[in-house]
């Protein structure tokens, strides 16, 4: 059945708890979501998140994006001829990959709808529990080690600390961390851009000399610094992950092309939605880099999307999916829920996505 209508939705959604990272500090998820209605009345949903300090992207733009070319782009088409629809989407407009995203993961899941499918069936899985670490926003070292032993109680058992908002303390913060958690569970560090290469590699030399024991760090230097993001993998044992370095195809033949990293983060926001997604994990299963699935701050439906991604494709680490977590409470009805350390997929056609509940 055809695209009848393309309708958007602003959201706002609190979070139960403040958000703190080295770009940013937030209590709040801002996200757009496009929902594409077929002639038959189903509707598919995809979103895109606002974060200025990562994507640039802003709820306005994205909207006008949407509304103005490629709502009448997609009007009146089949959702199904998928391969068709979503490579016009990226051809219609350049930039906006927050808008493309939505898009393209609204037409993924109005296409499973109309088959009857759970999203992660059409992109050919069939697990609907995919596990998801859980990140400890950036604080001090006490805080810190209370709330990872309350994570480690919630059955969480991968934890992402955030750090780089302050290089002189991070160490102090990661060994806090590190004897909250005790040995069995896995700790990852997200520096989002906040060090330069040469306190990154003396921080995780530090580490690595004390036995904390880290699964891999995650964007150690600013997103444009190819050579040190290069120079720091060089000179340190643990992995080092490339997130806001890797938008689409071309900066990952980059990092590729000069082993700057040897894992990265696939986010949909990023890179234009689950086609280009797809692209990026094969390349980098191609090359022997490792993955993983994460998200932005967004809801149930991008963190959903992701999810089904993840699930469909698996990962080589456990993929970063606890967006939706921390909101107070879902602006969905239906969806994913959260067991412990698991995002659980419903059992139902698309996203399991039956409405919207806040706006």
């Amino acid at each position: 059945m055809p695209i009848a209508e393309v309708r958007t939705h602003l959201l706002r959604v609190p979070l139960h708890t403040p958000f703190v990272t080295a770009l940013r500090r937030t209590t709040v998820v801002e996200t757009l979501v496009v929902e594409l209605v077929d002639s038959d009345g189903r509707s598919g949903f995809g979103e895109a998140p606002q974060v200025w300090q990562v994507t640039g992207a802003s709820i306005a733009g994205a909207r006008a994006c949407v509304t103005e070319v490629l709502a009448p782009l997609l009007t009146g088409r089949d959702p199904g001829d998928l391969v068709a629809r979503t490579a016009e989407v990226r051809r219609a407009v350049a930039g906006n990959e927050a808008a493309k995203a939505a898009v393209d993961t609204a037409l993924h899941d109005l296409a499973a709808r109309q088959l009857g499918v759970p999203l992660v069936r059409l992109l050919g899985g069939t697990t609907l529990r995919v596990p998801t670490d859980v990140t400890l926003a950036a604080g001090d070292a006490d805080d810190l080690a209370v709330t990872a032993s309350q994570r480690v109680r919630d059955g969480f058992r991968v934890i992402k600390l955030k750090v780089g908002a302050d290089a002189a303390g991070d160490l102090a913060r990661i060994r806090a961390v590190r004897a909250a958690l005790g040995p069995g569970v896995r700790l990852r560090l997200d520096a989002n851009q906040g060090w330069t290469p040469r306190e990154a590699v003396r921080i995780i030399r530090d580490a690595e000399d004390a036995g904390l024991d880290l699964e891999l760090v995650e964007q150690p230097v600013p997103h444009w610094d190819i050579d040190g993001l290069a120079w720091v993998s060089d000179r340190v044992d643990v992995p080092i992950m490339a997130d806001e370095a890797v938008f689409g195809v071309r900066d990952l033949v980059e990092v590729i092309r000069r082993r700057a990293a040897d894992m990265v983060n696939v986010k949909l926001a990023k890179c234009g939605g689950i086609g280009p997604a797809r692209t990026l994990l094969e390349l980098a299963a191609a090359y022997d880099v490792g993955t993983i699935v994460g998200s932005m701050m967004e809801t149930g439906i991008g963190v959903g999307a992701a999810a089904s991604l993840a699930a469909a494709y698996g990962t080589t680490a456990t993929p970063d999916l606890d967006a939706a977590w921390w909101l107070a409470s879902s602006p969905t009805a239906g969806g994913l829920r959260y067991e412990a350390a698991e995002v659980v997929l419903p059992d139902a056609p698309g996203l399991g996505v039956t409405g919207l509940t806040a706006s």
